[in-house]
């Protein structure tokens, strides 16, 4: 294997990476809260995340990936504040909330198919994993970490020493960002609830029984409990977005750390946000977040084009959204697939050993994917033989995620006029007679007819592409 270096939140340097299991990797990648639909911003994080366990895989490791679908306990207000999103979106669409956050998860796994993100290896969901958390509020309560308020049950912060390692922030800084949500009864401002209890009075939808009472647990213990239990003895690396810094990873890092005795993760990895025009970030509490199908399906603009203008970002930096750059990004995109369909037919050929240690350097740099995208430009622009460059892409593009094979496939079946049965010919003909003459129903008739006999069209404004049926 080559050395792999990746910047490390903890101590804020790029490390030379070790898994903890020779040749395995466990990768926690925090997940969703499936109350509404991912936008881009999230999902540039996913992309990533995705980049990151290609590289790693493409180093030769086995990766053993975790993703959790939050599903209760996120509330609306980060510090434990306000309403469960979940409940929220119940109220908002007239469905419960297990239809929403079953509706959600669905199409935010819709969403990752798009971009051709690799699914985990284990998804994991709250509600599935609440005696895990139980147990680890209990081992907590054991060791006199926790203590109780009239509206939950928190874990007591000013008990630690290094609370703020992770985010690197003074302490006060950190209190006074807990400021702007308050609870009087909390011992500390950041200190962060591990159940909370139902309102008096009141069912929730998703509630269980505790020994502290019947509620629900807090967001952020779901991830120490999960991470703990599907990946013991391989925390190697911890991902999601650099807005988990702050709260969310440093409150898994302190309970979990806390419970175990043990360090929490060698590796803490954040991607940067997506911003909109005027370098705002995009979210949705700020009512301008941009879902997949709005931003680019509804606009005629290959999902795959978002994933090839991440690559053009490195993650640690923000990346820039407006229609003008998607339709950039697209044109760039095509502009490849151009390139790798001119090169259909010069199959067999050999990786290219000197480029291949160019894109290895680039992507073992941090995951410096806009020089590893550059040096598969290069490859295209190169003297190489054309068999030669096209395996030299093709090995490449198991980083890079384009859906290169899958386009040179969809060439590949493309097929001539003479390549057809006479009569599928005559039936292409009258078609396009028909079509000429503006006879839609003719048209349509003769189209089921060729279908009919084994080949699938696509037309275009003035011509037409055939091929045999899948």
């Amino acid at each position: 294997m080559k050395t792999l270096s990746l910047f490390n939140t903890l101590s804020r340097r790029k490390e030379i990476f070790h898994s903890i299991v020779p040749g395995e990797v466990g990768l926690y990648t925090c997940g969703p809260t499936v109350y509404n639909y991912a936008h881009i911003g999230n999902l540039r994080t996913y992309l990533f995340e995705d980049f990151l366990k290609r590289t790693l895989e493409y180093n030769g490791y086995r990766v053993k990936h975790v993703m959790n679908i939050t599903d209760v306990g996120h509330l609306t207000g980060d510090m434990d504040m306000g309403e469960d999103k979940i409940e929220t979106g119940s109220v908002r669409e007239g469905k419960s909330a297990w239809e929403i956050a079953s509706f959600y998860t669905t199409a935010f796994q819709n969403d990752l198919k798009l971009l051709n993100i690799h699914e985990p290896d284990i998804w994991c969901k709250a509600t599935d994993n609440i005696p895990e958390q139980i147990a680890m509020i209990k081992t907590l309560a054991k060791k006199g970490y926790i203590y109780q308020t009239t509206d939950g049950v928190y874990f007591d912060t000013g008990l630690l020493s290094d609370y703020n390692k992770l985010s690197h922030l003074p302490l006060e800084a950190l209190r006074e960002g807990a400021r702007v949500e308050k609870n009087l009864q909390k011992k500390n401002p950041t200190d962060f609830a591990l159940w909370k209890f139902s309102p008096a009075g009141q069912k929730r939808q998703m509630e269980w029984s505790s020994p502290w009472g019947v509620g629900f647990p807090g967001w952020h213990i779901e991830c120490s409990a999960m991470s703990l239990r599907y990946l013991s003895g391989q925390l190697d690396i911890h991902c999601g977005g650099i807005d988990h810094i702050n709260v969310h990873h440093t409150n898994e890092i302190a309970q979990s750390e806390a419970a175990t005795g043990k360090k929490f993760f060698n590796i803490w990895m954040h991607g940067a946000f997506l911003n909109i025009a005027g370098g705002k970030k995009m979210a949705k509490s700020a009512d301008n977040f941009l879902t997949l199908d709005r931003a680019l399906v509804d606009n005629d603009i290959d999902p795959l084009s978002f994933r090839f203008a991440a690559l053009q970002t490195h993650y640690r930096k923000p990346m820039e959204y407006s229609p003008a750059s998607m339709k950039q990004a697209q044109s760039g995109y095509n502009s490849l697939l151009t390139n790798i369909a001119n090169l259909v037919g010069e199959e067999g050929g050999i990786i290219d050993r000197d480029y291949q240690n160019k894109f290895l350097a680039a992507i073992n740099d941090d995951l410096n994917m806009p020089q590893a995208l550059a040096v598969a430009m290069s490859v295209l622009k190169s003297r190489l033989k054309p068999a030669d460059r096209l395996a030299t892409v093709l090995d490449f593009n198991r980083v890079l995620g384009l859906k290169l094979s899958v386009a040179i496939d969809f060439i590949k079946q493309e097929l001539s006029l003479t390549d057809l049965p006479l009569s599928v010919q005559e039936l292409i003909s009258k078609r396009q007679d028909a079509r000429a003459a503006r006879d839609w129903s003719t048209a349509d008739k003769l189209r089921q007819e060729i279908e009919e006999a084994g080949y699938h069209m696509e037309d275009s404004h003035e011509d037409y592409t055939i091929r045999k049926a899948d």
